[in-house]
Formats: structure tokens, C-alpha cells, sequence
């Protein structure tokens, strides 16, 4: 389903919307990602579409330099495997932008130290982290980069999951704030919101959304997994123990998953498909050959790419070259508004 929508009559970008999506390179990319985000970006790409692999996010917590570099490759190769079409959109990553971190500063001066300390995920994960580990200022100040990172594109819209509602209000405010105190320089973005397939749950927990910062492997489905290991894992999903079949996500929330995942993978209505199942048994074998039948392009892609990585680097620099085209503007825009001495 596509979200588009009329840019605003404040809009700075012309009459085309502008979609920012990012993703941050930090594991595996999981079922839910891909069906909750990027599958949607794919069927919504344009020549006004910016997708960013933002590296510098991964930084609030210790990376190994290699390890970094690696995946932060392998997450370009999966969005073009899942079909982001690089002479259609702009596919980046965000440290080839240095624009990013540069914005990133004047949006932390104009975020206050209250909305930043009322951000539920910086207290969720600096209370996983704990006291004894090291928490960096980082993570407490990376909504006013992520703010940077949608405001530099004059985005009219940004794809955003449930999680990330709080992220976008937070950069709404900011742009209003500064727009107050400076003069019109920011698009105000609005979210758009996925429906179909947003919430994917995790197999073994499916009252939690499925997250590769699961607790246990065994209730996610990577992108790229083994399809023998696909079959396994759906296969072994928590159900319930009274045996009927009905879409009813509160009450069933295991069933309800399985069904969500197979109308995800055939486009059908998970309370229709309901009607073709009376046992457990069938529903999670027809859930799991349809999630791998699904997923085989994508894997086949992947392996090709992975292949040629030379492809994949060029395709990074000729879209670190367009997003720095837009950036550019923005910034330049907001230094100029802000009062800071031009070269």
C-alpha cells in the first residue's frame, strides 16, 4: 500500500513529496524489518525517495571497526536485494553526508534537556545497558541527529513504525522551534504510518513485536536465514491451547501472528485466510512455505550482490553524491538563518 501524500503549503521542495527512511546497521535484518519498513519503501520508491544507512546512530554504543564496516555494507547490499532501485531512489549512507553530523549540532542547541530526558528508548536502553555499564552522551542526544537526518531532505513524509512515532514528534518540534526563532527553514514532516504487516510478532513471544534485540533467537525470522531454519522456527511458534483458528490479535496473539505472516507473504487478509484452517498443524506449515517461498527472491538477490561488492560501494557513492546535492541546501539554509558567518 502506498502512503503518499500533498506536501504542505510551507513545503521547500516543490510540488513532488519527499520520503526519508533510514535503517541503522546494527545485525541481522529481521522479518519484521523487512516487512514493516522496507518492503514498504520498495513498493513507495521515487526519484524523490532518500534511504539512508545511518552508521552514525550505530555509534552510541561500542562498535567493533571492522565488524561496523561489514554490516554497514551488507545492509546496502539487503536494500537493493529487497528492491530499492538505485536509478530510481537515492540508497546513502550517512557518514559519506558529513552535512548529517553537521545539522546534528545546531538540532541539539534548539532540543531542550527535558524532551530529551522524556524519549522512552533512551530510558529502555540505557536501563538495559544498567548502571555499570557506559551509557554515552550520545545515546541521550541521538533524536536531535535523527532529527538532522529527516530535516536535511526537506522530507514531507517519513515511513515510521509505532516505536518511532515519539523520534518523529520530537523532530516535528524541533523544526517548528527553530522555523519560530529563525524564519521559515524547515518542511515540518509528517509520518506515515505502515498498516499492512507493521507489527510482525516475535514466534515465541507474540505479544512482543520481533526484534533482532530479542532476548532468543528461536522467535525471529532473519531476511536472510536458511529456509530449513525458517521451517523450524515457525514450526515451533507459541500458539494456544483451545485449537481454533481466528485472526483476534489480543486474545490469540500466536495464531493471529501466523496469519499475519502468511497474508504478509500471498497479500491476503489475515482474518479471511482464518477460514481455511481448523488445526495448528496446517496453518504453521502453510505459514512457514509461504514466508520461504516469499523471501527466495530477496535471498537470491543478496547472494548475487554479495558477489560483487565493487557494484554495491559505486551505487553508496553516487547516492552519498545526490543526498549531499539536497543536504547541501538545507544546510546552508539553516546556517544562513541561524547567524553563522558564511566562508
Amino acid at each position: 500500500m502506498r502512503h503518499r501524500h500533498h506536501p504542505s503549503a510551507g513545503s521547500l521542495n516543490g510540488s513532488m513529496t519527499r520520503v526519508l527512511s533510514c535503517i541503522q546497521p546494527s545485525g541481522d535484518i529481521t522479518l519484521g524489518n523487512y516487512l514493516g519498513a522496507i518492503k514498504h519503501w520498495v513498493d513507495d520508491q521515487g526519484p524523490e525517495s532518500f534511504h539512508g544507512i545511518v552508521d552514525l546512530h550505530a555509534l552510541t554504543v561500542p562498535q567493533d571497526p571492522t565488524e561496523l564496516r561489514t554490516v554497514t555494507l551488507n545492509t546496502a547490499m539487503v536494500l537493493l536485494a529487497a528492491g530499492l532501485n538505485p536509478d530510481v531512489t537515492t540508497v546513502f549512507v550517512q557518514s559519506h553526508v558529513p552535512e548529517h553530523a553537521q545539522l546534528g549540532w545546531m538540532m541539539n542547541c534548539t532540543v531542550s534537556y527535558g524532551e530529551l530526558s522524556r524519549m522512552t528508548q533512551f530510558k529502555d536502553k540505557s536501563d538495559r545497558i544498567g548502571d555499570q555499564g557506559f551509557i554515552s552522551a550520545g545515546l541521550f542526544t541521538y533524536p536531535s541527529l535523527m532529527a538532522a537526518d529527516i530535516l536535511l531532505y526537506d522530507a514531507d513524509e517519513v515511513p515510521v513504525g509505532d516505536d518511532q512515532r515519539q523520534h518523529l514528534e520530537i523532530t516535528r518540534d524541533i523544526a517548528q522551534r527553530f522555523n519560530s526563532r529563525y524564519g521559515q527553514t524547515f518542511v515540518v514532516p509528517k509520518a506515515a504510518i505502515a498498516k499492512v504487516g507493521a507489527r510482525i510478532m516475535d514466534l515465541q513471544e507474540p505479544t512482543s513485536k520481533m526484534s533482532k534485540s530479542a532476548d532468543s533467537p528461536q522467535g525471529v525470522v532473519y531476511l536472510l536465514e536458511d529456509p530449513k531454519s525458517i521451517e523450524k522456527k515457525v514450526k515451533r511458534a507459541v500458539t494456544d491451547t483451545d485449537g481454533e483458528v481466528r485472526y483476534d490479535p489480543i486474545n490469540k496473539p500466536g495464531v493471529s501472528n501466523l496469519l499475519s505472516i502468511i497474508a504478509a507473504a500471498t497479500g491476503g487478509d489475515p482474518a479471511v485466510l482464518a477460514a481455511n484452517y481448523s488445526q495448528y498443524g496446517p496453518l504453521k506449515a502453510d505459514a512457514a512455505s509461504a514466508l520461504i517461498e516469499f523471501l527466495h527472491p530477496v535471498q537470491q538477490r543478496y547472494a548475487d550482490l554479495q558477489s560483487n561488492p565493487d557494484y554495491v560501494r559505486a551505487v553508496l557513492a553516487a547516492g552519498a553524491d545526490k543526498a549531499q546535492s539536497v543536504a547541501s541546501v538545507v544546510l546552508k539554509r539553516a546556517m544562513d538563518n541561524v547567524g553563522l558567518l558564511a566562508r
